[in-house]
């Protein structure tokens, strides 16, 4: 609808001039200008995984990989594997899951072995888990998942899962999972894979473990760069509150790092 047009009146009085803007004033110009540009950048910089919010999963995933997948355990109850080995959306699906085997040194998780048996029936392509407790005798942690584990071919790498330090020294953390990693890589004939946090990984697994391949855990929406680097990252674990079918509750969410062609290798051992 056209507006009426009305007449403006000139008022006649002080002429009004434009102070120049002070010195101040430039500089919180500036300062803004350089807060803008940071964003952008910023953005630009979080955006390079093309984070894509896919609502059947119920979290943004870095779609710049191809290959998905879940790490479970009891937390996650009993899992309807023929729903999840079906679960899709947008071209996305669950490539692989981790599930975990033993804690310590007599622990089996209760949902291990229907976990196991069960994505080989779905043919999912699976992976166990040892979480390590450092108050116990690597050996006996050791001998604790082989005792539960049978690793086939086609399946994936072991993983230590270094979450806690149980008050141990340093060293005495190290010698432990170094001893863990080389009896695990002895047995089934692979090389272990390390699951640690940012935290952990600068200061137990920096320079001491530079040969061993990581899955690591960190939450922001940026890609691991910084370790990346110096350091061979198979897996990020970008969110734990995710969800799937065929599970009840939220799970952890993870990406494979590299081209679909090193992943068949790498499964297909």
């Amino acid at each position: 609808m056209a507006k009426k047009k009305t007449r403006t009146s000139l008022s006649i009085g002080k002429a009004k001039y434009l102070k120049p803007l002070p010195a101040k004033g430039w500089a919180i110009i500036g300062a803004i200008v350089v807060v803008i540009g940071g964003l952008i950048w910023w953005n630009d910089r979080t955006d390079e995984n093309q984070w894509e919010f896919i609502s059947k999963f119920g979290i943004k995933l870095p779609l710049r990989y191809a290959v998905h997948g879940i790490d479970v355990s009891h937390h996650n109850a009993k899992i309807n594997w023929d729903k999840l080995k079906s679960a899709r959306s947008e071209n996305v699906s669950i490539d692989f899951v981790y599930i975990k085997a033993t804690e310590g040194a007599t622990h089996l998780d209760r949902q291990f072995k229907r976990n196991w048996t069960e994505a080989k029936r779905v043919g999912m392509k699976r992976g166990a888990y040892h979480f390590y407790n450092p108050r116990v005798m690597s050996d006996r942690q050791v001998d604790n998942f082989i005792g539960q584990v049978s690793m086939e071919a086609g399946d994936l790498p072991p993983v230590l899962d270094l979450e806690v330090n149980g008050g141990k020294p340093d060293d005495i953390i190290i010698k432990g999972v170094r001893n863990w990693l080389t009896l695990i890589e002895a047995h089934y004939g692979v090389k272990p894979i390390i699951y640690v946090n940012e935290h952990y990984y600068k200061k137990y697994i920096a320079g001491n473990f530079d040969e061993y391949p990581l899955w690591l855990a960190g939450y922001s929406r940026t890609h691991l760069n910084d370790l990346a680097s110096d350091a061979h990252v198979l897996f990020w674990q970008h969110s734990e509150k995710g969800w799937v079918d065929g599970i009840r509750g939220f799970v952890d969410y993870n990406v494979f790092l590299h081209e679909r062609t090193d992943w068949e290798n790498l499964a297909d051992r």
